[in-house]
């Protein structure tokens, strides 16, 4: 599948059934991922504490379907990250422009590995349990990002932010914004039960993929 050329203000034929199996396939597929991750996750975050002696875990302020919340992640950037981009002109303007930065100088050491591997979104699998995301939709975005959706701000009230997703899976992660919204909107607007097995089934790949950049 591949995203239309625009972005039509139309809303999703999403079944009340069909929201039943995604969250069937969100509590089971979480709570699998969990038992079987925390082992791992724990570990990491012990190494991200010896490296610098910050808090392992990171809570970043995300748009929800029911309204805001906290998505929890593995630290990847330095504890003074946040000043870091204060002080910064140059690089906050660079920040601003897809809320990204190329070879991020906040990153720190062990960060970058986890990023790659995509291992420090794990911790997500508890806001998926919660109810907060879903195992596959839009990816999350911040309360500042969503004024750049503009017309196709409606994805985020009719499903719940994705640890995986359309563009995070297909996507190029280095095309600019305007393509990730095409594809968010596109994956909301064609969701289907086997859509998101498709994807779910892809990401394993995607993972490794990029692990061994």
């Amino acid at each position: 599948m591949r995203p239309e050329p625009s972005i039509p203000n139309q809303r999703p034929a999403i079944t009340h059934a069909g929201r039943i199996w995604k969250r069937a396939i969100d509590i089971s597929g979480s709570a699998v991922l969990l038992l079987f991750s925390a082992p791992l996750i724990a570990i990491l975050a012990a190494r991200i504490k010896l490296h610098d002696g910050g808090p392992a875990f990171f809570r970043r302020r995300v748009v929800g379907q029911q309204g805001e919340f906290d998505a929890f992640k593995l630290r990847t950037m330095r504890v003074d990250a946040d000043e870091v981009l204060r002080q910064d002109q140059k690089l906050r303007q660079q920040f601003e422009i897809n809320f990204k930065l190329q070879d991020d100088p906040r990153i720190t050491a062990i960060g970058v590995a986890l990023r790659k591997a995509g291992l420090d979104e794990l911790p997500q699998l508890w806001n998926v349990l919660k109810g907060e995301m879903s195992m596959v939709g839009p990816r999350m975005i911040t309360p500042a990002e969503l004024k750049k959706f503009r017309e196709a701000a409606w994805i985020f009230t009719s499903v719940k932010p994705g640890i995986t997703g359309y563009w995070q899976v297909y996507g190029n992660q280095d095309a600019g914004y305007e393509n990730r919204i095409k594809m968010d909107v596109f994956y909301v607007e064609n969701w289907s039960l086997w859509f998101d097995l498709k994807i779910l089934m892809a990401t394993p790949l995607c993972m490794l993929r990029r692990a061994g950049a």
